[in-house]
């Protein structure tokens, strides 16, 4: 039996996307007759038939000590040579596969300052950055494939992170596999709406004829919150009602609900909250928008083009490589203006152009299914062991 080892903090499929892309893949390789060790600090139980080791990293530790415990702690109870297969995702210094989900971190942390609009806090942010230890210390760690005289074999999850790791670590692109991230379509079609549109939308208070932007996302500042409501004003200003942003994942501070409640848009903007049942959320959505100033990979963008819904998201989000401009979705450039995104807006208020683009979306995600992803992975497993 082909024994492998993944490392990541939390083994959780509602924790976020790493966590959950980790938990399906392990449940695959379970499937396939893998013996599968997690090693992590947390795990939900899932996928039944893994071995789970805790990792102890004292939670009172600063943040760059304990990633570097975290680290070492790893190489130290994986090195001996037990695993066949040692799969990093980005936390660990030790690995003979890397699968990085968090991208370049250095790419990530210049790309977010602009989520601050005040161009001050922005230098401020900057300089608090490069004198950070736990951003050094990220940094060191996620170099450590491109350091090793053994080199790892390294998947990139999109175009984006492939181009950022062959610039950041002057590493040769043909060693680059480039494996874009997958969607459940057993889980997510367009089917959802028939089958849960309705009861939802009367839930939040959206009336059945308004067009729902949705916005999936905890960190909402990361994500494009304030260009998007920004945009969203100026939707409203110019075309009146007829369309509501929901979101879903995190609530707002004070100071965005202060800022919302100034611009006349505290009944437009809709946040609600966690969602465990993400099939009803996009089949009572009718657009997805992530203004997003970073993501490696955003999986939510393929959940939602498999639900028949056209994506709005930046050059900043590896998953806008799967979209074709007006065809599927829309590329705003980064940072993200909010003219810019309420022009795609109001396109897709658009009722046969939405539904085109939807189409298009559906039938664009079906090349990007979680098993094609699996088995790509799979085969590079393989072969990396049989060696």
């Amino acid at each position: 039996m082909k024994t492998i080892a993944l490392a990541l903090e939390h083994f959780n499929r509602f924790a976020g996307g790493a966590e959950s892309y980790a938990v399906s893949l392990a449940r695959s390789l379970v499937k396939a007759g893998w013996e599968v060790h997690l090693f992590g600090e947390s795990w939900d139980g899932e996928p039944e038939g893994a071995v789970f080791h805790r990792m102890n990293i004292p939670r009172w530790w600063p943040g760059w000590a304990r990633i570097l415990r975290f680290a070492l702690e790893h190489r130290r109870r994986t090195g001996s040579g037990a695993f066949q297969i040692v799969l990093g995702f980005g936390n660990t210094i030790y690995m003979n596969v890397y699968q990085s989900h968090g991208g370049v971190h250095w790419c990530s942390s210049r790309r977010l300052v602009y989520a601050e609009s005040n161009v001050v806090f922005r230098w401020v942010k900057r300089l608090v950055i490069g004198l950070s230890p736990k951003q050094w210390m990220r940094h060191w760690i996620e170099s450590a494939p491109f350091r090793m005289s053994s080199s790892p074999r390294i998947i990139a999850i999109s175009q984006m992170v492939k181009d950022d790791m062959v610039r950041s670590f002057g590493i040769d692109g043909q060693r680059i596999e480039l494996v874009y991230n997958g969607v459940d379509t057993a889980r997510f079609y367009p089917g959802l709406r028939d089958r849960f549109r309705g009861p939802w939308r009367r839930t939040l208070g959206l009336g059945p004829e308004e067009v729902v932007f949705l916005l999936v996302a905890y960190a909402l500042k990361k994500k494009g919150i304030i260009p998007l409501i920004e945009a969203a004003k100026i939707l409203k200003d110019r075309l009146g009602e007829g369309f509501r942003v929901v979101v879903a994942g995190g609530q707002p501070s004070l100071r965005l609900s202060s800022r919302l409640a100034r611009l006349n848009l505290s009944r437009t903007v809709i946040f609600a909250g966690r969602i465990r049942n993400m099939e009803e959320c996009y089949a009572n959505s009718d657009v997805l928008v992530l203004p997003t100033f970073y993501d490696a990979g955003s999986l939510v963008v393929f959940e939602a083009m498999a639900s028949q819904l056209p994506c709005i998201t930046t050059r900043a989000n590896g998953s806008a490589g799967i979209i074709t401009e007006g065809v599927d979705g829309f590329i705003l450039d980064h940072p993200p203006q909010a003219e810019d995104l309420a022009k795609k807006m109001a396109l897709l208020l658009d009722p046969t152009r939405r539904e085109s683009m939807g189409r298009a979306a559906a039938n664009k995600v079906l090349g990007y299914t979680i098993e094609r992803n699996h088995q790509a992975v799979l085969q590079i497993l393989d072969e990396v062991a049989g060696r």
